[in-house]
């Protein structure tokens, strides 16, 4: 079973039922141990674990098992399997590995590998385009990432990624270089200059998102399993693995997201489990950390550790599941999904980072993606706006009182939400919805009001990035025989299509690296 996993083209699966006598742990350890690993932690093929699997459904794991994927080592086992044993390895795959899998940092280290150049790679683009405008599309049909020409819409190159690419690929400050995270663990360092892999690391086993530091020296990995946060040099060697852990090391959670908060020259990271927001500063100048009660820190009593490169804890009422930050990077703005079994809701609070505590509850309903969200200047102070996905509504919040200004209405609930300082309206999808998931709504950000909407009718039409003088649109039709849409930003014309398999998610270098507010961080 070699090769990555993706949606396989439509048939008749076999019976998901497993016959009693079918022994699949044996099956597993003859036909897809060799490329998996024999505790299904992957090696030439992706990680098969619980935890890697969450977005493929099991029917269509059945359909891979049994046809393979065409252009990959993944051979199809329908001629040399019968179904009671594809059904067996289909229902074996999505079980946990007993005892849970660990990866060590003698493990992280030997997972290193730097491809061996053909040539020296060059100090400038070895392409005629403003390496400002690139843009780097991950297409996640066939696990392939695209680099585009903004000004031409054109592609550059199209290279093979990883299996399930997530998070969102980061670049370094001088937009030279971008990072991707993949659901399996590893992280890829690309050239866009050189148009070349340079470096990749297995962080983990699974893995939810990488950041790059505002001076691009470090990179640092979120960790649902194990339960760390690893931080690297730029070159992807390992500098330290951090347990997350309680202070006493009694309970432990998955690592939920990790950004920059280039203004404070630290990482910022949430747990899904344990009720602390972390920020790990790259500043050798860092104030020393205080756990625990301290009479006057500035006595020096109590012992101090290090504020370079070591956990400052924020307590919380409620673990945080993802984080948008304010403008100023003092405040981290974050969701809470309802607990399991719980008649309450989402939630939504607003952290201080200065004063280690929670200083305000937001009044957003329904389940914020704030992730997603955007900020920009309306009526004299800036507001923040935020997908939902779980209501066909924006409530826009005034970022000085915390205060609901507006609730827009939207299709339905949508997952991603963009705009430029160079454009008059907020652009947002409906993919959560199933009748308005063709629809992107486009809100007038003077006066809070959707304005215009663009369809795709019956297809997935979803996240939008925009040049880097915000003069076109750029939308996913996120579909594996999809495209991507180039829009006037401002007549909303359509200039060009490219096609593509599933694009998810397309990212300008310009945007990124200077931190639009139109853009996630």
């Amino acid at each position: 079973m070699a090769g990555a996993w993706a949606q396989p083209a439509a048939s008749t699966p076999p019976a998901a039922a497993a016959a009693p006598s079918v022994d699949a742990a044996a099956l597993y350890q003859q036909h897809c141990a060799s490329c998996h690993g024999a505790q299904r932690t992957g090696a030439m093929g992706p990680a098969l674990l619980p935890e890697s699997l969450e977005r493929l459904r099991r029917p269509e794991a059945l359909k891979v098992i049994t046809e393979g994927r065409t252009a990959t080592q993944m051979p199809g086992f329908g001629a040399t399997l019968s179904q009671a044993e594809i059904g067996a390895l289909a229902g074996w795959i999505y079980q946990p590995v007993l005892s849970a899998p660990g990866w060590s940092d003698a493990d992280i280290r030997a997972s290193r590998t730097v491809p061996t150049p053909y040539k020296p790679l060059a100090n400038q683009p070895q392409w005629k385009a403003d390496p400002m405008n690139l843009f780097v599309v991950v297409e996640s049909g066939d696990h392939h990432v695209s680099v585009l020409d903004g000004d031409r819409f054109e592609v550059l190159t199209r290279f093979s990624s990883r299996y399930a690419l997530h998070g969102g690929p980061k670049f370094t400050p001088d937009g030279r270089y971008v990072f991707f995270g993949s659901r399996d663990g590893w992280i890829t360092k690309y050239d866009l200059w050189n148009l070349a892999v340079v470096a990749e690391v297995r962080a983990g086993l699974n893995m939810r998102n990488v950041a790059v530091s505002g001076d691009g020296r470090w990179v640092m990995a979120a960790n649902y399993l194990p339960r760390t946060v690893v931080l690297f040099d730029a070159e992807l060697q390992l500098v330290k693995r951090i347990e997350a852990t309680t202070l006493d090391g009694k309970s432990a959670s998955r690592a939920s997201a990790v950004y920059d908060a280039t203004p404070r020259k630290s990482f910022v990271i949430a747990l899904k489990d344990i009720p602390e927001v972390w920020e790990i500063s790259y500043d050798p100048k860092a104030a020393p950390i205080y756990d625990g009660l301290v009479h006057d820190y500035k006595m020096g009593e109590a012992i101090a550790k290090p504020g370079y490169q070591n956990v400052r804890r924020t307590p919380l009422d409620e673990p945080l599941d993802d984080f948008f930050f304010d403008q100023s990077y003092r405040h981290v703005l974050g969701a809470t999904r309802p607990k399991a079994g719980s008649a309450e809701g989402a939630s939504a609070q607003v952290v201080n980072l200065d004063v280690r505590r929670k200083i305000a509850d937001l009044p957003i309903a329904g389940m914020p993606h704030l992730g997603s969200g955007i900020t920009f200047a309306w009526n004299g102070t800036t507001v923040l706006a935020s997908p939902n996905l779980k209501d066909g509504a924006i409530d826009v919040i005034d970022m000085k009182t915390w205060r609901t200004v507006k609730t827009i209405p939207t299709p339905g609930p949508g997952f991603f939400m963009r705009s430029h300082e160079h454009t008059r309206y907020a652009w947002t999808d409906s993919m959560m919805s199933p009748k308005a998931k063709d629809t992107l709504t486009l809100i007038d950000k003077t006066t809070l009001e959707p304005v215009a909407s663009l369809r795709e009718p019956g297809k997935t039409l979803a996240h939008i990035e925009f040049t880097k003088d915000g003069r076109y649109a750029l939308a996913s039709v996120w579909e594996m025989n999809g495209a991507l849409i180039v829009y006037d930003a401002q007549t909303l014309k359509e200039i060009k299509r490219l096609p593509m398999k599933k694009p998810v998610g397309k990212y300008n270098v310009w945007n990124k690296i200077t931190r639009s507010e139109g853009t996630s961080h």
